[in-house]
């Protein structure tokens, strides 16, 4: 089976609901941002030089969440298909929660900023991070692009609100690589 068709030779894509878009459209757009933060999401188990299970799951896991919300995306909200998809509720987010708080237990405090540096692992946690915030800016611009009076679906809220979940986790999932690769953090001084 050849991967390529020739489809999208002229600018545009198809839909999971169907409708063919400019790939310019800021749905693409938002669905090209969350397959571009999945993987970075890969990047960073795959540099990681720990054995950590827990973590392990909640990578693979979060993945899961990523392209579910891209399925969601990728449908328009007044399509029939929308039915087919996954419900996204606000577990991803409460889970993320939690496991921020499991990571977070083992790590020092800190009182000011550090650079986003480290090991290889929390350097790719960090990117994972702005990534993820410029998703969830491009997602509430859709949003707003279809609702302008701010009332959109159940799931799209629930996905802004895993966004913005996630980047924090990746914040602490830097921290906590750097911890457990014995990775000092180098902290922000103004000069």
């Amino acid at each position: 089976m050849k991967i390529y068709t020739g489809t999208g030779d002229k600018g545009r894509t198809s839909l999971f609901s169907g409708e063919r878009v400019l790939k310019s459209d800021l749905r693409m757009d938002a669905c090209g941002g969350m397959d571009e933060l999945n993987a970075f999401t890969g990047s960073i188990k795959a540099a990681w030089e720990i054995t950590d299970p827990d973590l392990d799951r909640d990578i693979d896991q979060i993945q899961s969440w990523l392209l579910e919300a891209g399925a969601w995306l990728a449908t328009t909200p007044d399509s029939p298909l929308t039915g087919s998809l996954n419900p996204f509720t606000d577990s991803p987010a409460r889970h993320l929660e939690s496991s921020m708080d499991r990571l977070s237990e083992q790590l020092p405090e800190i009182r000011q900023f550090i650079l986003p540096q480290g090991h290889r692992s929390a350097a790719f946690a960090h990117m994972a991070r702005t990534v993820c915030r410029r998703v969830e800016r491009v997602v509430l611009s859709l949003c707003r692009q279809e609702n302008p009076e701010q009332s959109v679906t159940e799931p799209m809220k629930n996905i802004l609100v895993f966004l913005n979940r996630l980047s924090d986790y990746f914040f602490i999932l830097a921290r906590y690589l750097n911890h457990r690769h014995k990775v000092k953090e180098t902290l922000w001084k103004h000069p």
